[in-house]
């Protein structure tokens, strides 16, 4: 359990200073051109095919654990920006098949069904054509030529629907620094926070080339105690601004949080909106995943002491889609 102190960000920002702020850090962390002009892969360069042998190295157990919650219509979302919960609908069902309706021979029958959904309604990742910096997409492009009305034809969700499998790191934040396994909504997760948290968890926590980071707070398993409320946009526990050097400097491929937004609502400036989203997916081409349900495999991993594992985690392969649903599995 920890006290007060430990539970205060270390890094100090200039809060009205939003776009200074925002700037500097981009130019610091950009990886623009860095695998040529033509990239769309941007951070996941860093998971090449060495580091995927490697990563089944790590499969001993043979335990898996889904990290996507549940797509239905009892989900986080409540209308903001138009997003909503999966609409799950029938088309055929074992009524109709007993009812002999269905119009097949020799007795067969089936069910069928369809969802409506927003690609970002649940568990998903970020794809690079989400965010936008002053009109720039990732890799410098302008945006309007990369997302149209007819979706994102450069980065697409679909170019990496077989690239995010690897090396998944477990970093149990809301355990091994906040109190009864959880951090309050609006505390800022700084580099500091994720350095503690690997030396508290032990060499299978160290965090490298290629990784992919799994972040826990303990929002998510605060909301199945105390009901959604603000979970999808209010206040939340994560990322702070400060981590963006952390970030680039690490080189891992991706990273993935159990909160709505990946990075600590409200954010840390007067007058702004997840501005380290804005440094991360446009500048340094850094794939971020929300809304992932990371409970069950840190209660194991805090059982056997092993904070690393083989992840897979590929979003569904939407044409054009700027974000997309994943269930990832992470295997120990």
């Amino acid at each position: 359990m920890a006290d007060t102190e430990k539970l205060r960000a270390t890094d100090e920002l200039d809060r009205a200073d939003p776009e200074g702020a925002i700037a500097e850090a981009a130019r610091r962390c950009s990886n623009w051109g860095r695998w040529g002009d033509d990239d769309v892969y941007g951070t996941l360069n860093f998971l090449d095919d060495a580091a995927r042998v490697r990563a089944g190295a790590l499969i001993r157990q043979g335990r898996s654990f889904s990290l996507s919650q549940r797509f239905d219509m009892d989900g986080p979302q409540k209308g903001w920006r138009r997003r909503t919960n999966p609409v799950h609908t029938m088309l055929d069902t074992g009524t109709d098949a007993e009812a002999g309706i269905q119009g097949f021979p020799h007795g067969i029958g089936g069910a069928d069904d369809v969802v409506a959904m927003p690609l970002q309604c649940s568990t998903q990742w970020d794809g690079l054509g989400h965010i936008f910096d002053h009109g720039r997409a990732w890799n410098g492009r302008r945006a309007g030529e990369v997302v149209t009305s007819a979706g994102d034809a450069v980065t697409g969700i679909e170019t990496v629907a077989d690239r995010i499998v690897g090396r998944g790191v477990l970093l149990d934040v809301g355990r091994a620094i906040g109190v009864d396994a959880e951090l309050p909504d609006g505390f800022a997760i700084t580099a500091d926070h994720l350095e503690e948290t690997i030396r508290a968890q032990g060499a299978t926590a160290t965090v490298g080339r290629g990784d992919i980071v799994c972040v826990r707070t303990g929002q998510l398993a605060r909301t199945r105690r105390e009901g959604w409320n603000d979970y999808a946009g209010g206040p939340a526990p994560g990322l702070s601004f400060t981590t963006a050097d952390w970030l680039h400097r690490s080189e891992i491929a991706a990273i993935a949080t159990d909160t709505w937004g990946f990075e600590v609502r409200p954010n840390e400036f007067d007058n702004a909106f997840q501005p380290l989203h804005q440094v991360v997916i446009p500048n340094m081409g850094l794939f971020v995943g929300e809304m992932w349900d990371l409970d069950a495999l840190a209660e194991h991993c805090a059982v056997d002491g092993v904070y690393e594992f083989f992840l897979t985690a590929a979003p569904l392969p939407v044409t054009g889609a700027v974000g997309a649903p994943v269930n990832p599995i992470a295997v120990k």
